[in-house]
């Protein structure tokens, strides 16, 4: 995995990084009390539920580029989409490898579900797929983007999935005009220094 991060950039074989995260829809129980000259916005801590969506994001590190999209659930069939929407914006690559977790409908397996098997052939013959061990996902820079968003527009309450798709928009299309790359601080040689129980030591006798 950390090898993946650590290569020269390879347009031809782009390293991409997909994750998602269901997000609650809530509304105020009570209408907030607006900003005022000395006196910050007020709100009650009491609110109401008005379902669950899910945001969908991939990014390629070394670039800065980043697409996130809501959906309404989180099915093999909404994965299938997210991998159909990769590679259509990477026409020209020989293959994307996507680094995610192991969630369960991320498999191979959700695209022969949700599309006819030509289809999802040709689509698995341009991807390919990089799991973080478990417990692991913090491996995946996907996550880095989640807490930018979390800072940028998810900080507020937010009742209807059409507003979450603007502000989510919106956040990923100022990121996206910054352009600003991820650098992976954590290399293969810092895992081995710092973990180095965890590798077979070599015998010198």
């Amino acid at each position: 995995m950390l090898d993946l991060y650590d290569a020269p950039y390879d347009a031809q074989r782009p390293v991409t990084c997909f994750d998602e995260t269901p997000r609650q829809l809530i509304d105020d129980a009570r209408p907030a009390q607006p900003m005022q000259p000395g006196q910050p916005a007020r709100e009650d801590t009491e609110y109401v539920r008005c379902g669950v969506a899910d945001i969908m994001l991939f990014c390629e590190p070394a670039t800065g580029r980043r697409e996130a999209w809501v959906t309404e659930r989180r099915t093999k069939a909404d994965f299938a989409r997210a991998m159909e929407l990769l590679v259509e914006t990477y026409p020209h690559a020989e293959v994307i490898r996507v680094v995610m977790d192991n969630l369960n409908t991320h498999k191979p397996g959700s695209l022969y579900d949700t599309f006819p098997p030509e289809k999802a052939n040709s689509l698995l013959k341009k991807l390919e797929f990089h799991y973080t061990p478990k417990h692991g996902s913090w491996l995946n820079m996907a996550e880095i983007e989640f807490a930018a968003l979390s800072r940028q527009c998810l900080d507020r309450r937010t009742s209807a999935i059409t507003t979450l798709a603007r502000l989510v928009n919106a956040c990923q299309d100022a990121r996206n005009q910054c352009g600003t790359p991820i650098r992976c601080q954590f290399m293969s040689r810092h895992a081995r220094a710092t973990m180095a129980r965890c590798y077979p030591s070599q015998s010198t006798g």
